[in-house]
């Protein structure tokens, strides 16, 4: 059995009630700003985009959302974006059972929308903070990138349409971040934006990679010169430097970087175990997918990073496992589709394979290729070089190249292992990145006795030693020395007694540090740390003990059980029927008759 970590959320997708469906990418664009302001508290767990959004048209129970996304709290919302003001709707729900935690709406005008995304976040994370244990929380955790609210709607947009993953998108997302850059030339994120969309358009063929990496260089190096230390700056110009450039060792300090920004992010761990395969370092590999995988459960890209460790590896029936698992989530993720049968090939299991390619031939952009490579591979048919160099001809004339190197394997299940060598000797001094794992990929068995190939490797990868990170927490400078806990645990529950502070039903953890002059990160480290409560079990026990009180004296007999709840301080009769029975095991009518 998983055991759910408590301090754990996952934001879902805001519905978009605006009266325009274009605005859907706003809608999309707010739940994406609260799910990375909320990820970069350390300490709490925050569900990825990739995976709260598999919900977006699939709506399920809490309850089971919660089970699998594997946290204890879920957030879900809506977002009316009209003219120039912005309405936001939010809840929160504990997952166990679908209790409603808090819930509340957000009216505001659209250039205070920044403003109103760190407000939504410090309210979700106090709220998670108060119900499940200490977490530090900064004052803010969202900066306003830019002033132009118009440049902004258009970044969103752009994010928007890159998110899909597709040639067409990407080229949309490109022109909504150019778009934006001339609307505010001083706003960083979009040049990053645009560079990364012109990168991902090179490497998948949807145009030539020249001018597409010099575009992606120009506005990296724009980007730059405003600021270079933004968390997504430098994943966008680690990942070029890396699959575009093979620079490993610059693309590794870099995102050394953006891991002290924000380590908890799934699509960096990600990343970072897809350095560290290339190179060979399985074990460190396998640390970062592990933690995306707890990060973001419902990735097809986790999925196929994992089965890519396990095929790498020549486990080919474990990379298979990973393989459905995200097929499971994404059934036309072609690059799956592709692996899936290059493990077929291997395993030798020719009906899956031709199965697998006709439910897939309208996506495959070979479907008949396969399964001659099968039969190439596993000699039961004699190699005719001249059908093997016209299909391998075809290949390289395609306006879309694939995403994976099946013209090399082609020539290397036809035996044809001179012509493969000088193949991969032009690819390896392109970049391309489909031949990046070329040093473990098991197709390229054949080619490795050869000295050209060590030759190959050695100088595309003289050193693959990589500084590890440094897995040590920063020294905690809100913790409370001996002295101050002992001074400020007397004052909290001398101040509880005295001044009754359970009886406003609203108040918070934050409220309450004021009230005893404490930073809210303290008070919840020494309501955790020292009283062993988080804050909603510690002040509902003031409010129990005052219910019970209250309810035992004859003097209030004419009072409803409810009438003493909120008298008691308790905010609503959920609340008050939740905390009473979780406690006391009964129900409060129960309890009084058992007790007068």
């Amino acid at each position: 059995m998983i055991l759910t970590n408590q301090k754990s959320i996952a934001v879902l997708p805001f519905d978009n009630l605006s009266s325009d469906p274009e605005n859907e990418y706003f809608s999309d664009g707010m739940t994406e700003e609260i799910i990375n302001a909320l990820s970069r508290i350390d300490g709490l767990k925050v569900t990825a985009r990739t995976s709260s959004f598999v919900f977006k048209s699939n709506k399920q129970d809490i309850r089971k959302i919660g089970k699998d996304l594997g946290v204890a709290m879920v957030m879900e919302g809506s977002v009316r974006k009209s003219n120039d003001r912005v309405r936001i709707t939010a809840q929160l729900i504990r997952s166990e059972d679908g209790f409603h935690i808090w819930s509340e709406n957000f009216d505001r005008k659209l250039n205070d929308i920044f403003e109103l995304q760190d407000e939504i976040s410090l309210i979700i994370a106090d709220k998670v903070r108060e119900h499940s244990g200490h977490f530090e929380i900064n004052d803010h955790l969202v900066e306003a990138p830019t002033d132009n609210i118009t440049a902004y709607q258009l970044y969103l947009k752009g994010r928007y349409y890159f998110n899909k993953w597709t040639l067409p998108t990407f080229k949309k997302a490109a022109a909504c971040y150019k778009k934006s850059i001339e609307e505010d030339p001083s706003f960083v994120l979009p040049y990053f934006g645009a560079g990364f969309s012109y990168s991902c358009l090179g490497s998948w063929g949807g145009m030539d990679q020249k001018p597409a990496y010099e575009l992606v260089r120009s506005y990296y190096d724009q980007g730059k010169k405003l600021d270079g230390s933004t968390f997504f700056g430098l994943m966008c110009e680690s990942q070029y430097l890396f699959w575009a450039c093979w620079e490993y060792k610059k693309a590794y300090e870099i995102v050394t970087q953006a891991h002290k920004l924000n380590p908890n992010d799934s699509e960096l761990n990600e990343y970072l175990a897809e350095i560290h395969t290339t190179l060979g370092d399985f074990d460190a590999a396998w640390e970062y997918i592990e933690l995306s995988t707890k990060l973001n459960p419902l990735s097809p890209n986790h999925c196929y990073t994992e089965a890519n460790y396990h095929y790498l590896k020549g486990d080919f029936e474990t990379a298979l496992e990973s393989i459905e698992k995200g097929l499971l989530i994404v059934p036309e993720f072609i690059i799956l589709v592709e692996l899936k049968l290059a493990c077929f090939i291997h395993l030798g299991r020719e009906e899956s394979l031709l199965k697998t390619v006709d439910l897939n031939k309208g996506m495959l952009q070979y479907p008949d290729l396969y399964h001659y490579v099968y039969n190439l591979f596993h000699k039961k048919s004699e190699v005719n070089q001249d059908e093997v160099l016209s299909l391998y001809e075809e290949m390289q004339s395609a306006e879309i190249t694939p995403l994976v190197g099946w013209d090399l394997i082609l020539l290397l299940s036809a035996g044809m292992i001179d012509a493969s060598m000088k193949y991969l000797e032009v690819k390896v001094e392109e970049r391309r990145s489909q031949y990046i794992n070329f040093k473990h990929d098991p197709f390229y068995a054949p080619l490795r006795p050869l000295s050209e190939f060590t030759t190959l490797a050695k100088q595309r990868f003289p050193d693959t030693t990589l500084t590890a990170f440094s897995s040590k927490k920063e020294c905690n400078s809100d913790v409370l020395s001996e002295t101050e806990a002992s001074t400020y645990q007397r004052l909290l529950l001398d101040q509880m007694e005295q001044e009754r502070y359970h009886l406003n039903s609203e108040l918070s953890l934050k409220e309450l540090a004021d009230k005893i002059q404490l930073h809210p990160n303290k008070l919840s480290w020494l309501l955790n740390e020292r009283l062993h409560k988080n804050y909603y079990d510690f002040i509902n026990s003031y409010r129990l003990k005052e219910f019970q009180e209250r309810a035992l004296d004859k003097e209030n007999a004419h009072l409803s059980i409810l009438g003493l709840a909120y008298e008691s301080g308790f905010s609503s009769k959920s609340v008050f029927n939740d905390y009473f029975k979780k406690t006391t095991g009964s129900t409060p009518k129960n309890w009084i008759k058992q007790n007068k």
